[in-house]
């Protein structure tokens, strides 16, 4: 049995070697203040970076959190109706501990409500809101009965707080893609508020990625207990369901061609495994959630289905075969963005509308992106194309371009405060833009054999600061800064506070990280 394996990979359990197909998938960031800490040789101030924590020290850090969630609460000045609920918990190295917080009101969901509490060593406390409106309502109003089929909120993500209703209307999408639309209503007048789609899809490319190792199980089944316990199941063409999970003769799974089902189960389970430890590795985080519990893939959903999705409600990653089924879209870039949604519902959870949702969309090309590169697949070098290898539109296009997003006829290359009336997936073109811009700079360039020309809304001529550097500031802001509604301009002072903790705030990469925002009209 030949294997390739990349220096990256490595696994405890047994092993498969395959032919695996490629596909695609789909992304956040604000101010604070640098410690002494000490620099270490990649240039990051070693106590901005985050802990590593295993499950059971994240489990005891958010049961602590919560504990005094009562006190936090009165010491951040919100009222006796007002209570705190933890989500998440990071910790810096030099003991600066970031608290998630989702907020209630008499015992309500707050949807805009959220909070992050960043508590320093000495005892500095600041606070990082989705908003900082007020609420106030009378007792009477929260008290109403609650209504078949409805759950009864505060509405607080824009202008006054209201009391609101917040349904589920669950269906089919115009390319089959489930729909679960959320739709928030205002209680008095009936209006609605907001309403976002809650599966959150990108379409991908799909190219062989060449022999590659997989954790799998003892008796040959697609089950990687290296890495959080991960799953691949053969929907056969079902669209509900969990599936059934690839089991074998042999541990040699698929034969490199669309025609044999454990090709796509191969490719998808690889990049699970490729997203899983780019995580891990690069960005101190044990798995999606932080929890060290892995989601799962499904693969063959429907017939002929040219799409990917993550969903929250299962917990999963889900791709179709694309066109004629012939090429199924469980590439690097795709299985690295369908996981980074998974990511961002965890932590910042940017709403999927308007600017938040390009943002959101972005964080998946981003991360996606950076999971590519990381594979350092000779068989798929990284690049900043997104969906390059399925051809969707059959000229042999990308889905999208990171260096001038407008390439592909759609997207945004800049800022203009009409973006949030594009799809998610155009409006993320500014964000895009701006990663490309600080990891490699402006004008033209040739990486791994693809040659970019990237532009600049002030014609300013910029200087990259490297991938590495450039996704650990994009990260550090979406899990410690950005919140459920972060906006252009929230992503900018998110990004500089990240810039700040990692660099110092007269470092060169956080004036890179500002002249980048800039290159992109974002001030």
């Amino acid at each position: 049995m030949i294997r390739q394996q990349s220096s990256h990979r490595r696994t405890a359990v047994r092993t498969a070697a395959l032919v695996a197909t490629a596909a695609m998938a789909v992304v956040g960031v604000q101010t604070g203040t640098a410690g002494a800490a000490a620099v270490n040789e990649t240039g990051i101030e070693a106590g901005a970076t985050a802990l590593v924590l295993s499950a059971p020290q994240r489990a005891a850090a958010i049961q602590q959190a919560q504990a005094s969630a009562a006190a936090t609460a009165r010491a951040i000045g919100l009222t006796d109706r007002e209570k705190l609920v933890v989500r998440d918990v990071v910790k810096d190295a030099d003991g600066t501990v970031h608290t998630r917080y989702e907020r209630t009101y008499d015992g309500l969901p707050v949807l805009g409500g959220d909070l992050v509490v960043h508590h320093k060593k000495n005892g500095t406390r600041t606070t990082t809101k989705a908003t900082k409106a007020r609420i106030a309502l009378p007792a009477t109003a929260t008290a109403e009965k609650a209504r078949e089929g409805a759950r009864k909120v505060i509405w607080a993500a824009t202008g006054k707080p209201v009391l609101a209703w917040e349904t589920v209307e669950k269906g089919l999408q115009h390319d089959g893609t489930p729909s679960e639309r959320h739709i928030v209503t205002d209680a008095a007048t009936g209006k609605e508020l907001y309403s976002y789609e809650a599966i959150e899809t990108g379409v991908g490319n799909t190219q062989y990625s060449g022999q590659v190792t997989l954790g799998t199980a003892p008796g040959y089944s697609l089950t990687d207990a290296a890495r959080g316990g991960h799953k691949t199941y053969d929907l056969k063409g079902a669209t509900s369901g969990t599936g059934t999970l690839f089991t074998n003769s042999t541990d040699t799974w698929g034969n490199g061609l669309a025609s044999n089902r454990e090709t796509a189960a191969a490719d998808a389970h690889y990049g699970a495994a490729v997203t899983w430890d780019f995580y891990k590795n690069e960005l101190g985080r044990n798995g999606i959630r932080g929890d060290g519990v892995a989601a799962y893939s499904r693969v063959h959903y429907g017939n002929a289905y040219v799409n990917a999705f993550w969903s929250d409600s299962c917990f999963c990653m889900t791709y179709g075969d694309g066109a004629g089924n012939a090429k199924p879209l469980t590439s690097l870039d795709v299985a690295g963005h369908e996981m980074t949604h998974g990511l961002t519902a965890s932590t910042a959870n940017l709403r999927y509308n308007k600017e938040s949702g390009g943002l959101n969309e972005a964080t998946s090309d981003i991360l996606g992106t950076s999971v590519e590169f990381y594979a350092d697949n000779a068989s798929d070098a990284g690049d900043y194309l997104i969906g390059e290898k399925i051809d969707i539109r059959g000229n042999g296009t990308p889905l999208r371009y990171m260096d001038k997003p407008s390439r592909d006829g759609n997207s945004a290359d800049y800022w203009s405060n009409s973006l949030g009336r594009l799809d998610v997936h155009y409006s993320s073109g500014p964000a895009n833009h701006f990663f490309y811009l600080l990891a490699e700079g402006s004008g033209t360039k040739t990486i791994n054999g693809v040659t970019y020309n990237s532009p600049t809304y002030d014609n300013s001529t910029l200087t990259g600061i490297g991938r590495q550097k450039a996704y650990q500031i994009w990260y550090k802001a979406l899990t410690t800064y950005m919140t459920s509604s972060t906006t252009y301009a929230g992503a900018r002072t998110a990004t500089l506070s990240a810039a700040t903790d990692l660099y110092g705030a007269t470092s060169p990469e956080y004036n890179a990280v500002n002249a980048a925002w800039k290159a992109v009209n974002v001030k």
